[in-house]
């Protein structure tokens, strides 16, 4: 069973709302200015590299807009998973493009799998832990 996602006082929810409702737009703006970039100056490891870390952002910011708007609590301890999952994602997600663009090579290849391996790993955790040995999920965070 999965502890309930604690309430946060309804004015912090609605500037967390806002804030990350802002992140999600500035992070679609970002996303098309990265992919676009890449396009003009870069390679398809560029293109492929920066569109991973863009959507991974996106995905950060949607996950905490949509769990911090919602009140029902059932909707609300899934996003609450989806928000904490999207961490992870992110963190993988920033670490791709100066794995495959900066190192590339076979240390670049290597740590890409090492660090998604933990994203994937840590993701798996959150969906059966969000709530729960959060002294674990700091470690596999860092």
């Amino acid at each position: 069973m999965i502890k309930d996602a604690r309430p946060y006082p309804k004015t912090e929810e609605i500037l967390n709302v806002i804030t990350h409702g802002l992140g999600f737009l500035l992070s679609i703006a970002a996303l098309t200015l990265l992919v676009v970039y890449a396009s003009l100056e870069g390679d398809a490891w560029h293109i492929v590299s920066f569109s991973v870390y863009g959507v991974s952002l996106v995905t950060l910011y949607l996950a905490s807009t949509l769990f911090h708007m919602t009140r029902k609590q059932k909707l609300r301890n899934i996003l609450n998973i989806f928000d904490h999952s999207a961490i992870y994602f992110l963190i993988a997600g920033t670490y791709t493009p100066f794995l495959l663009v900066s190192i590339r090579g076979p240390w670049g290849w290597s740590l890409f799998g090492v660090i998604w391996a933990l994203a994937i790993g840590g993701i798996i955790f959150k969906i059966y832990n969000t709530g729960k040995y959060d002294f674990i999920s700091a470690i596999i965070y860092v």
